[in-house]
């Protein structure tokens, strides 16, 4: 009979083995690039550019905070001048769940509209992948998650980030929540990906400290978990590598002094850079993990794979010594004449104080520990059947490594004793 880790061990074999094969496939499909306009006001530029385009009407899909705060203005403005006509659609949520994005899809067909600007943060670039697949391929949204599963193109969608880091104005996928299960849907097609977009830092400018730092460090999980995972192309490394040293250059600056235009640009590209990275090369078991925490508790996505890349990267660590320690020299935070290991060790404890400094929590305080098994489960299945992760675990393993992530008070309720002596207790600050 076959011991339980020696059958674990011949699982990861041949995953790892299939997970190659198919790499070595993928790295032959073209994937689109959209025209990027970069710089501030280049969110106008493109509205000059797609009132040129000849569309019957324009679908811009955002959130009421975005809508509220002015930042269409620019583009708006352009498009008037163009003789472009255009509806708003501004009703996105985080995490843009089936029925708000079937309210999208009947708003889109409403106003007899052609084209889409998705505007806004990840959720508002998922939801207007989503509305611009289904009204091409009129069935259930569930039945569109997955690879390939629209026959008709979908309609030509344009692109305007205000954060800087899911990197989906250059990606292939979008992540939407299904409520009703409680999980998130991935709907994957190189024809979503946008026709042109704008990387306009102003826009960036007024976003909240927390935003900046956990959209920051999705960046930085896309273009690491790119770098070390087992699709790696020489462009995708050298994608992954430039994102890499631009957060660790710029991240901090962009916390710190959020009116820095200069920084929010180069985080911009940091973001597109990741983004075209990880297109090509995949992610991993971070994502897998946070998929889970966002459809389970709404945690959003981008704080989510920063709790996790810390824990992730420290279990994956003994595969992937000489991929952290080009990460290590292109953080700066190492020189190429030192020992691999010694660099290795250097990129995470970087990795580390990068989230401390930016107030990165270690913990996330809605994971519950009755939750971790069927978490892991759903985590595992993930990672295995979609991402080329670059060093396998079971399900015990990842159960021990999202309980890493338990607030305090439930890892306390988990350990203590059953009879405990009383006593008495600081108050938390």
């Amino acid at each position: 009979m076959v011991s339980d880790s020696r059958a674990d061990s011949f699982k990861a074999a041949g995953l790892s083995a299939l997970m190659k094969g198919v790499g070595k496939v993928t790295r032959f499909i073209p994937f689109p690039q959209p025209t990027l306009l970069v710089g501030p006001g280049s969110s106008g530029r493109l509205g000059q550019a797609i009132a040129g385009m000849g569309h019957r009407k324009i679908l811009i899909v955002t959130d009421n905070v975005i809508s509220k705060l002015g930042l269409l203005k620019s583009m708006t403005d352009a498009l008037q001048a163009g003789g472009a006509d255009f509806v708003v659609f501004d009703e996105i949520t985080p995490d843009a769940p089936i029925p708000l994005i079937e309210r999208g899809i009947a708003f889109f067909e409403e106003h007899d509209c052609d084209a889409i600007v998705a505007f806004g943060g990840g959720s508002s670039m998922d939801a207007s992948k989503a509305i611009a697949l289904a009204v091409a391929n009129p069935k259930p949204l569930r039945k569109l998650a997955g690879y390939f599963k629209g026959l008709r193109n979908p309609v030509k969608i344009y692109a305007v980030p205000t954060t800087a880091g899911t990197g989906s104005e250059v990606t292939v996928a979008a992540v939407i929540s299904d409520p009703e299960h409680g999980k998130k849907l991935v709907i994957v097609d190189p024809r979503l990906v946008p026709k042109m977009a704008a990387l306009d830092p102003v826009l960036m400018t007024g976003l909240p400290p927390h935003i900046t730092a956990a959209t920051g460090i999705d960046a930085l999980t896309h273009a690491v978990e790119a770098f070390v995972g087992n699709w790696t192309t020489p462009y995708s490394d050298g994608m992954a590598l430039s994102a890499v040293g631009l957060i660790f250059d710029n991240l901090r600056t962009c916390y710190t002094d959020g009116k820095n235009v200069v920084a929010r640009e180069k985080m911009a590209l940091a973001s597109t850079y990741a983004g075209f990275a990880f297109t090509r090369a995949n992610v991993g078991y971070v994502h897998a993990i946070a998929h889970q925490f966002g459809g389970k508790y709404h945690t959003p996505h981008g704080l989510a794979n920063a709790i996790m890349l810390p824990l992730v990267l420290k279990f994956s660590a003994p595969a992937i010594i000489d991929r952290l320690a080009l990460l290590a020299v292109r953080a700066k935070v190492g020189t190429e004449d030192e020992p691999a290991e010694e660099l290795a060790q250097k990129f995470l404890d970087a990795v580390d104080a990068l989230n401390h400094d930016l107030g990165i929590p270690t913990t996330l305080a809605a994971l519950k520990e009755a939750d971790i098994p069927d978490l892991a489960k759903a985590a595992c299945f993930e990672a295995h059947t979609n991402y080329p992760v670059p060093r396998y675990m079971n399900q015990a393993e990842c159960e021990d490594l999202i309980r890493q992530a338990l607030p305090e008070s439930a890892t306390q309720k988990v350990t203590k004793p059953v009879k405990a002596a009383p006593r008495k207790r600081a108050k938390a600050t």
